[in-house]
């Protein structure tokens, strides 16, 4: 899809490189095989960060691209200035070391990584729009972003469009995506949606055990305290639904979200996911069972 500022379309799904960097020489070596199969399998949209693995994410992803320059050149890539990097020398310092890492000339998709309200926004946006028009960044886009932050971020952007707003969105996590549609819509803004299969809980992985372990539930108050056991009960619905409809669960949780006009961005620390993620994604599903999907989780429905 295109979006504003730059002339390179949007990948409709893209792998997010969270992980790498983060573990032994091994996974990183597992990782990086990963980030191949991806490329080798079509995946064209890579969403990495300058806070992932210190840097080690951007440097592994840059070294897969160097290796076929017509990929490297195809591929969408997206890196993030941290919430702790917002002040202006700070995002040129952060944005050389990124393409440093990369090994490129510019990103297609810039990112604030977080808001920091410590920050005036309009400091924050005057750099960005200075390394749009440096030709250091394409387009411009912001994470986490709630409707009045982005609000404005647009504002003191203007006249250059803020291009995407990345936020946790599934259909378990959704209501500050449902909130964002509306505003996002009417505003030219595409919605990324982060843990688009809530950390495995929408393939179905933790049926069986009727609970998650603790790092697949972070930063998400759905799946862990007082929501947890409604939680599992929604999933077990959602799952019975794919099951009479005769398509995985995954399918159904990412074309709910193409459905809601968001771009999913899943994580994959093995081939064999990335390869589980675009068949769920080449799986259609009919209306009417993203309709009943949608009227198990949706926010008035408990």
């Amino acid at each position: 899809m295109p979006i504003a500022g730059t002339s390179k379309p949007h990948p409709e799904i893209g792998l997010g490189l969270w992980n790498l960097g983060r573990w032994t020489h091994d996974d990183e070596l597992r990782e990086e095989a990963t980030v191949a199969h991806a490329l080798e399998a079509g995946v064209r949209w890579l969403d990495t960060a300058e806070v992932y693995g210190a840097g080690r994410s951007e440097r592994i992803l840059g070294g897969v691209l160097a290796r076929d320059p017509g990929l490297a050149t195809e591929s969408f890539v997206v890196s993030k200035v941290s919430w702790e990097h917002l002040r202006p020398a700070q995002i040129r310092a952060a944005i050389q070391g990124t393409l440093e890492r990369l090994d490129r000339p510019s990103v297609d998709l810039y990112l604030v990584h977080a808001p920091d309200d410590r920050v005036p926004i309009a400091d924050t946006m005057g750099v960005f729009a200075e390394l749009a028009e440096s030709g250091k960044i394409g387009a411009i886009g912001v994470s986490n972003f709630d409707v009045p932050r982005l609000a404005a971020a647009q504002a003191a952007l203007a006249p250059r469009r803020i291009a995407v707003d990345q936020i946790r969105y599934n259909l378990i996590d959704r209501e500050e995506g449902d909130e964002l549609r509306e505003h996002c819509a009417r505003t030219g803004v595409a919605i990324e949606a982060y843990t688009p299969l809530a950390h495995g809980l929408l393939t179905g992985r933790f049926l069986g055990s009727g609970s998650m372990p603790a790092a697949n539930r972070r930063g998400s108050r759905r799946l862990d305290g007082e929501h947890a056991a409604a939680t599992m009960g929604q999933v077990r619905a959602l799952a019975g639904i794919a099951r009479k409809a005769g398509v995985p669960l995954a399918s159904v949780a990412l074309h709910w979200l193409r459905r809601q006009g968001a771009l999913p961005l899943f994580g994959a620390s093995r081939p064999e996911q990335v390869d589980a993620n675009l068949l769920a994604w080449g799986t259609p599903v009919p209306d009417e069972v993203l309709d009943a999907a949608d009227a198990v989780t949706r926010p008035n429905h408990d």
